[in-house]
């Protein structure tokens, strides 16, 4: 035989041609038990990181610790006591004011970033304590007196002596938020057993709604922009009611799609049936089905009310019958009116949506590329999301009444990676562990001087369950790059946002009292700055507040150096179980005046 060269080709015999072939099988078996060697090894490294946190091993893994030199922060000067990185008013004339795009996020690039610890105002003090801070707080603490002198007239807010008062009144209810919600309790009665738990409001105010409805059993997401006098969500955080920073205007709000009971707006001067009715597609999409849109205000009872409000009756009949035209193309029959409030309820009946499929319907149906989930960063649409098919047990109506609610499985379970019954309950399990553990390490925990709480990265909700019969409230975050279990969340009753902690939250400053993370820089440190992370966690903690930090050993050493240069102070806990590859952090931030303050 010849090769393709034409030169005649080499064949030795067969006992010369066993000797390299029996050296080569030693050699390919010795390196195959090697390679073999290595991936059992690194299985058992993957087996063991997964088993740390549930049962002690006696086989831990040794990583060397993360090493960061040690650092400093200067302070922020005074004028940056209520910084809000994202929604910056020394950054709007950047943006235009077609539909306030200014008022949305714009997060100033990294190399602008503040480096910085942001300082207290002067004169403050450790918040008061719930239930009393509903009623009032200190001036000091919010110390803006324009929304005192311009709503004085409507009874937001009294200024007496070193406290703000909260009389509980606003624009539709001059009487009081009791009196304006027993109204609304007379018209929905499903605000009364346990049906409706999560609610959203626009336009807060300085949130007496919301606050009325803890004591009704109903949880709220208060939700109003960042302006440049009235701090409204400073004053709800301050008083101990949930809120965040928010606008509906070019961007979806970062909740999952049919996640809220109940939409409530008492004159928040949304402009609803303007621009094709974008922003009331934007309350269709989150709330679920079954779920009620509640309007107080213009146009609700034009016939009594038009003198008041710089109009004609002419005008304002106009404005109610394109309202409600806009509601019944999306699905929502009117549920009951009377006086100032409206009520309508959003269709169960997925059948009543076939006629958007017809040629020339306006909105149309959202195409099926359309994520309904999508909500960070995701411009809104002028289509109707029309709930999945799938979804059978996620309507109002077929939920479990609260508080049964929050320990059924929740059918959108199964839509999340790895999701299902068996990993709910263990996940139930393991937080009410956890939290006992974290109880007995922290004595703070379930006591008064703990109100506002974020979860930094959930999964189901499970801290915030386990925590749920505290004098305290739970803001659930999961990331936008994680698996979207949110909707989870809100179908046990619970309250939650997106973000991406490479960013700032859509918070004041000093508006939580406990930050909880757990594997929060194991799971975002590739991708975000740690110091900046820290820094964020600071600037939103409350002076005295506390951080538990849930950690991999790797991590723990170098959170606790960056915290100390914070002006925190911290102590190493062992977890529940005791494992050494993960730790526990208690940090306390402490209370310190900027260095420049003026005498008073």
């Amino acid at each position: 035989m010849k090769n393709k060269e034409g030169k005649p080709m080499y064949h030795p015999d067969k006992t010369s041609r066993m000797v390299p072939m029996t050296i080569m099988f030693f050699v390919l078996c010795g390196f195959s038990f090697y390679l073999g060697g290595i991936f059992c090894s690194e299985k058992n490294v993957i087996s063991t990181k997964e088993a740390a946190s549930e049962v002690p091993s006696s086989k831990e893994v040794m990583i060397a610790p993360l090493q960061i030199k040690p650092v400093s922060f200067a302070e922020c000067s005074s004028d940056f006591q209520d910084y809000t990185p994202c929604t910056d008013p020394r950054r709007w004339r950047k943006y235009g004011y077609y539909r306030l795009t200014l008022m949305e996020r714009h997060c100033p690039p990294v190399l602008e970033r503040k480096e910085c610890l942001v300082p207290p105002p002067d004169g403050y003090k450790p918040p008061i304590r719930w239930p009393k801070s509903k009623d009032q707080c200190w001036y000091r603490n919010v110390p803006y007196e324009w929304i005192n002198k311009q709503k004085s007239n409507q009874h937001w807010l009294v200024k007496e002596g070193e406290k703000f008062l909260f009389p509980g009144g606003g624009t539709m209810f001059p009487n009081g938020v009791g009196a304006y919600v027993d109204l609304m309790q007379d018209l929905i009665p499903e605000m009364q057993d346990g049906t409706i738990r999560t609610a959203i409001d626009t336009g807060c105010g300085v949130a007496s709604w919301g606050g009325d409805l803890l004591d009704r059993g109903i949880l709220t997401v208060s939700l109003a922009p960042r302006d440049n006098h009235e701090a409204q969500v400073q004053f709800a955080l301050e008083r101990g009611i949930p809120a965040i920073l928010g606008i509906i205007s070019t961007q979806r709000l970062p909740f999952p799609s049919n996640s809220f009971d109940m939409a409530h707006c008492s004159r928040c001067l949304i402009p609803w049936t303007e621009f094709g009715g974008i922003y009331l597609l934007e309350i269709h999409r989150i709330l679920r089905p079954g779920g009620f849109w509640v309007l107080s205000g213009p146009p609700v009872n034009y016939e009594n009310r038009w003198r008041g409000w710089n109009t004609t009756i002419e005008a304002q009949k106009s404005d109610y019958d394109k309202l409600q035209d806009l509601l019944t193309s999306l699905c929502f029959k009117l549920y009951n009116k009377k006086d100032d409030i409206a009520v309508w309820q959003k269709s169960s009946d997925n059948s009543c949506y076939d006629h958007l499929s017809e040629p020339d319907t306006y909105p149309p149906k959202c195409d099926d590329g359309t994520e309904p989930d999508a909500a960070w960063y995701t411009p809104l649409r002028s289509c109707v999301v029309v709930p999945g098919e799938n979804l059978k047990k996620s309507g109002l109506k077929s939920l479990a009444k609260w508080p049964a609610r929050l320990h059924v499985t929740p059918e959108r379970l199964s839509s999340v990676p790895g999701g299902s019954g068996n990993a709910f309950k263990h996940d139930d399990s393991k937080w009410k562990v956890r939290v006992k553990h974290y109880k007995s390490i922290l004595s703070a925990l379930g006591t008064d001087k703990i109100r506002n709480v974020m979860d930094m990265n959930t999964v189901y909700g499970g801290f915030a369950a386990a925590l749920v019969n505290d004098p305290l409230w739970v803001m659930n975050v999961v990331s936008s790059y994680a698996a979207n279990t949110l909707p989870v969340v809100y179908d046990r009753g619970l309250i939650g946002t997106y973000h991406d902690w490479c960013e700032a939250f859509s918070t004041y400053p000093r508006t939580y009292d406990l930050l909880h993370l757990d594997g929060l820089f194991t799971a975002e440190s590739h991708r975000c700055d740690m110091k900046f992370m820290l820094l964020e966690m600071d600037r939103i903690l409350r002076p005295s507040g506390y951080a538990i930090i849930r950690e991999s050993s790797y991590f723990v050493d170098a959170i606790s150096t960056i915290a100390k240069a914070m002006r925190w102070s911290c102590r190493k806990e062992d977890t529940e179980y005791s494992v050494e590859n993960e730790k526990v952090l208690i940090c306390q931030k402490k209370l310190w005046y900027s260095s420049s303050r003026s005498l008073r």
